[in-house]
């Protein structure tokens, strides 16, 4: 069988580098962090088909399809007004295929005939005159047991998973899969946007189902943070070991216990104002951050994503359809009253993403090299990239070190990219160790220690996933 990829690629011809990835290729998968479906591994049903499975879930492809002029419409994406879209899948398919050509030097191009060839054994490229061939090939074997959920879970090799769930999710599907006794590990990861940031469209309906699922007075101040407290609690109880927050800049505040109640009481009883909206953020960012110390759940922070740009997009099609764009960010500002007021306490972890890299050296790197409950995430999202990666670690190595990282997360929704996500990250991480060793900045030892550490060690210390 003819190869869609050169084995070879990242690592190059270097020695070194080929042995620390041959060392780690075939480790357990760890994903700390991403967004795929629980009710996969529930239910464990079969995919139905290959457009519903890689194309239109994955806002990777949807947004350099869209940019090109295709139609989220073309791609069965569904509209908020229930008008009619395309469902045909194979005729989906064929419009990706026919511009699968856009994808050529992008880290999509890379995980997709990662897919291709190691789970679906093509061989050819995919284009117009294989189209057809792709997708009769794929549909068969998502027929087969195994290509089920819970089949490629022990596949890929994973470990842990985490989903990405918000406040208000019931969290059934994590119950089902516990009650099933199926051995692999679903955990879900508390999200709270919805019903902390005001300028969320279900932030009043929010306030109103959190007091119904936890019985506390979210009228008040103090009963809504006990009531962020018992969802929390909830969320423990059924696995969590992380909260995960999106905001569009890392700026916090810690006000007097009755300012903030004045706030609330100000954005809770009318439309928030923009000024007070981006205030509540910023005090919620810092109560979310005193309940970590409290509960000892690690704090995800993502920041620099201007979302929903295109607002027609988002009228007619919603959230994340690929048109969050990156923005600059003030972390040392931003960061600096969480930090003030709970920066040095023991047992906190707050894992910082950016999708503004100029940072990285300049403010990133400074900051997770003093605070010790500050680590960096990976390269995120636009930068999930081989240049991303190594833009990463050439930026903030030489000042927070590797043990201030948490190793690589995959933050993906499309379930059949986590291998090729992780692979390409282990190339990565092998190349620029090895450039370390042959710089002399590293024992080759040393390298071989990082590698497993970088793939394994790193991220389940940093999610409190040591079993």
């Amino acid at each position: 069988m003819c190869a869609l990829l050169n084995d070879d690629r990242i690592i190059g011809q270097s020695g070194l580098a080929r042995g620390l990835y041959d060392h780690i290729r075939a480790r357990p998968i760890i994903s700390p962090h991403g967004h795929t479906d629980p009710a996969w591994f529930a239910h464990d049903t079969p995919f139905t088909d290959p457009a519903s499975l890689l194309v239109t879930p994955d806002h990777y492809v949807l947004r350099m399809l869209v940019s090109q002029g295709v139609r989220l419409e073309d791609l069965g994406v569904p509209r908020r007004d229930g008008t009619p879209v395309e469902t045909d899948p194979r005729r989906i398919w064929k419009r990706f295929a026919d511009h699968y050509h856009l994808f050529r030097g992008t880290p999509s191009r890379l995980w997709l005939d990662h897919t291709f060839e190691s789970l679906f054994e093509l061989a050819a490229p995919l284009g117009p005159e294989t189209a057809d061939l792709y997708f009769d090939h794929i549909a068969e074997c998502l027929e087969q047991p195994g290509y089920r959920p819970r089949a490629l879970y022990d596949r890929f090799g994973i470990a842990v998973i985490a989903t990405t769930d918000g406040a208000l999710a019931p969290l059934d599907d994590h119950r089902a899969i516990a009650a099933s006794g199926w051995h692999g590990r679903v955990l879900p990861t508390y999200r709270p946007d919805q019903i902390a940031d005001p300028d969320h469209e279900g932030f009043h309906e929010g306030l109103g189902t959190l007091a119904a699922q936890t019985g506390c007075d979210t009228d008040t101040w103090a009963g809504y943070l006990d009531a962020h407290r018992a969802r929390r609690a909830y969320f423990r109880a059924h696995g969590a070991t992380a909260t995960d927050h999106g905001v569009p800049t890392p700026d916090t505040a810690n006000l007097p216990a009755s300012e903030a109640a004045a706030l609330f009481d100000r954005i809770r009883s009318a439309p928030a104002r923009p000024a007070d909206a981006a205030l509540f953020r910023a005090q919620m960012l810092t109560e979310m951050a005193r309940m970590s110390v409290e509960d000892g759940m690690t704090m995800q922070l993502h920041a620099g994503s201007f979302r929903n740009h295109g607002a027609r997009v988002f009228a007619d099609f919603g959230r994340d359809k690929g048109f969050d764009i990156p923005t600059r960010v003030d972390w040392v500002r931003g960061l600096k009253p969480l930090l003030d007021a709970v920066g040095m306490e023991p047992g906190l972890t707050l894992i910082l993403f950016t999708l503004d890299e100029g940072t990285y050296a300049r403010e990133l790197a400074p900051l997770a090299g003093a605070y010790p409950c500050l680590r960096l995430g990976p390269s995120w999202w636009f930068h999930d990239s081989p240049e991303g990666m190594m833009r990463f670690r050439r930026q903030v190595t030489e000042t927070a070190g590797f043990y201030n990282t948490v190793g690589f997360n995959d933050d993906t929704r499309a379930f059949p990219s986590i291998p090729a996500r992780h692979d390409l990250a282990r190339r990565v991480d092998a190349r620029y160790l090895a450039g370390l060793v042959e710089e002399g900045m590293l024992r080759e030892a040393e390298a071989y220690e990082l590698a497993v550490d970088l793939t394994e060690t790193l991220p389940r210390g940093a999610y409190g996933l040591e079993r």
